[in-house]
């Protein structure tokens, strides 16, 4: 009795670790079929001539043995052969030679040691068919967000589990300066890499990784989450700084004012979680002038000029504005470059050039706001700056009119003559 109970016992088995790791009713036949096939095999040499039937919803595990019905003194091979009297005797009286006789064979009875054998083939099966589900699950959430639990502590890496205790690798190296994790503590990050050397899965995540950055906002800001604002550049330097390029596909919304939230709201919660990194939100254009501008504040930009190219641009400044397009050890220009695609190099105009020059703005009363704005968005932040550019340079960087182009330049010139 107790020999009849084990194979059915092993189904169980199999069918509540089906439960728990979501493996699919085909996988698991077809893992128990084989396992059965794999120790049967060697038993009897060969497994081509077995037929394995399963029932995992009743636990039944039927194996029939097919031999060649040979006359009685002419058996050479018992695992392959039987012969016509023990066929007839088996339960099949008008056996003949040549035919087929299947007979069912009761693996129990081969005792412990063949039950052990199919426990163990099937705990490796098992245990290979969990690693590559790991793998193929974590596999395709590279570069999503990921909550794990504090482990253990290393030196070099921090070990965290997931609600389903996978293990999950938190290099130094991929943590924001700063971090200090304490056991039993939840950590964020975002999965970085996942590979399956000699089939063992490492889920490496990070905390440094501008993905990581990207996922926060789509935590924190709906309209983000929703696809109404994009993420279309990153940069960061992890644990010091980092710029943030949006761009809204609905007039009605401020990507900008979206992203900030009322009183700062929405992004405190992202600094916090970066260990106070300070991140600056700008629009996002297509117009690298403007680009290069924005993504260089809080400094003010009185003239670029760009090699697109090369991807490099010379940006000039009043001398006040140099160590603010700088930032401290270099970090927003830095960035800046990092966000643009651009290689920055700033220059500082002279005190007598600015003390000749005036900012576009100061024209308003005699050219249009949205005429200076465009002059801005191609790089031209002062009347000099306008007045050193080629006439048909301004006339096809801005797309304004010829006579547009004209009157301003007239203006400009005027105020010059004027003041000399």
């Amino acid at each position: 009795m107790a020999k009849k109970e084990e194979t059915p016992n092993m189904v169980e088995q199999f069918a509540e670790f089906k439960e728990l790791k979501n493996i699919d009713k085909t996988t698991m036949i077809s893992v128990l079929e084989e396992s059965f096939r794999n120790v049967l095999a060697k038993m009897f040499g060969t497994d081509e001539n077995l037929d394995v039937i399963l029932n995992p919803d009743k636990g039944d595990v039927q194996i029939f043995q097919n031999l060649t019905v040979v006359p009685d003194g002419e058996v050479e091979n018992p695992n392959l052969q039987i012969s016509l009297s023990d066929a007839q005797a088996d339960d099949d009286p008008y056996a003949e030679v040549g035919e087929e006789h299947t007979k069912e064979i009761i693996f129990a009875d081969f005792g412990r040691r063949a039950i052990l054998n199919l426990r163990q083939t099937l705990q490796s099966k098992i245990l290979d068919l969990q690693k590559e589900a790991i793998y193929n699950k974590f596999k395709e959430l590279e570069g999503d967000l990921v909550t794990g639990e504090v482990y253990q502590t290393w030196s070099k890496e921090t070990l965290l589990l997931d609600d389903d205790k996978n293990e999950l690798l938190l290099p130094k190296s991929e943590s924001i300066p700063g971090d200090f994790f304490r056991k039993g503590e939840t950590v964020r990050a975002v999965i970085a890499n996942v590979d399956n050397k000699n089939n063992n899965p490492k889920i490496t995540v990070s905390r440094t990784n501008e993905q990581f950055l990207r996922r926060l906002f789509e935590l924190e800001v709906p309209e983000i989450h929703d696809g109404l604002i994009s993420i279309r550049a990153v940069a960061r330097i992890p644990g010091e700084r980092a710029k943030i390029a949006v761009e809204s596909y609905d007039d009605r919304i401020d990507p900008v004012g979206a992203c900030v939230g009322v009183k700062g709201s929405r992004i405190h919660g992202i600094v916090r979680e970066l260990r106070n990194e300070n991140i600056d939100v700008i629009n996002y254009t297509n117009n690298p002038q403007l680009f290069i501008q924005r993504a260089l504040s809080p400094a003010k930009i009185s003239s670029i000029r760009l090699d697109t190219e090369n991807k490099k641009a010379e940006v000039f400044l009043r001398p006040e504005e140099v160590s603010l397009a700088i930032g401290k050890n270099g970090l927003n220009i830095k960035l800046a470059s990092m966000l643009t695609g651009y290689v920055i190099d700033v220059y500082r105009d002279t005190e007598e050039t600015f003390e000749e020059d005036i900012y576009l703005d100061e024209f308003k009363d005699e050219i249009d706001g949205w005429v200076i704005d465009t002059l801005k968005n191609i790089g031209c932040m002062t009347a000099k700056s306008v007045l050193n550019t080629p006439r048909q340079t301004l006339i096809e960087k801005s797309d304004l009119e010829e006579d547009t182009i004209d009157n301003v330049i007239n203006v400009l010139r005027a105020e010059f003559e004027d003041a000399e």
